[in-house]
């Protein structure tokens, strides 16, 4: 019998909060738990988020915090890490660090018509050919056709607003104070570490599960 795929969104340290949702999920060994990227970084303990994904078997994404832990850990290069990171780098062992290289960009389950991806894709160009620093970063298509951060383009719209599909892409890295249902995507990065919620979705019978804050860890 097949078991459920259940998606995470943007976990950002907050064990506590993984291990209730986890509690919440009553996984049984035929269901597969893909975390959707930056489950590092701002909240309380990263290292017990990658324990607690460990212990559960759970499939993760590459998310642009990732991202960047690894590329320092590659060339010891500071100037790649931003407030916190070294917190962060302070605390993971190798077996944490074995569990980041095994992150890839997105996952394709052509049974749903579904691609699970941390940031979003490019609506311009084929999904399949987009580079990291696109599918881990993007939130918003700037004037120029260009994928940008909200910040630095706050006019611009979200590029799922743009993306018609297919595959319907369920997705992170833009928080938001709600789920972000689109006809052809789905945001669920609600802003745990910023004291919302933790959200889990389950692709088969398209249900939400979701656990509050305990508190806010990160401005």
């Amino acid at each position: 019998m097949n078991g459920r795929l259940i998606v995470v969104g943007d976990i950002h340290g907050c064990h506590q909060e993984f291990s209730d949702l986890i509690g919440r999920l009553t996984l049984e060994k035929a269901d597969r738990l893909v975390l959707l990227g930056d489950l590092v970084n701002r909240g309380p303990n990263s290292a017990k988020v990658i324990d607690l994904a460990l212990e559960n078997r759970a499939i993760s994404l590459l998310g642009n915090h990732e991202r960047r832990l690894l590329k320092y850990r590659r060339t010891v290069d500071k100037s790649v890490l931003k407030d916190g990171d070294l917190d962060t780098v302070a605390l993971l062992q190798d077996e944490h660090w074995a569990y980041l290289e095994t992150m890839a960009l997105w996952l394709e389950e052509p049974e749903l018509n579904t691609v699970l991806v941390h940031g979003g894709f490019l609506p311009s160009e084929p999904w399949q050919k987009q580079t990291a620093d696109i599918v881990t970063r993007i939130q918003v298509v700037d004037a120029d056709g260009r994928p940008a951060k909200r910040a630095d383009a706050p006019d611009a719209p979200a590029w799922a607003d743009l993306w018609v599909g297919p595959p319907f892409v369920v997705y992170g890295h833009t928080p938001r104070s709600e789920v972000y249902k689109r006809k052809w995507s789905l945001g669920i990065d609600t802003a745990c570490v910023q004291g919302g919620y933790l959200t889990a979705y389950e692709l088969t019978e398209k249900r939400f599960f979701q656990v509050k804050a305990r508190q806010r860890y990160w401005l």
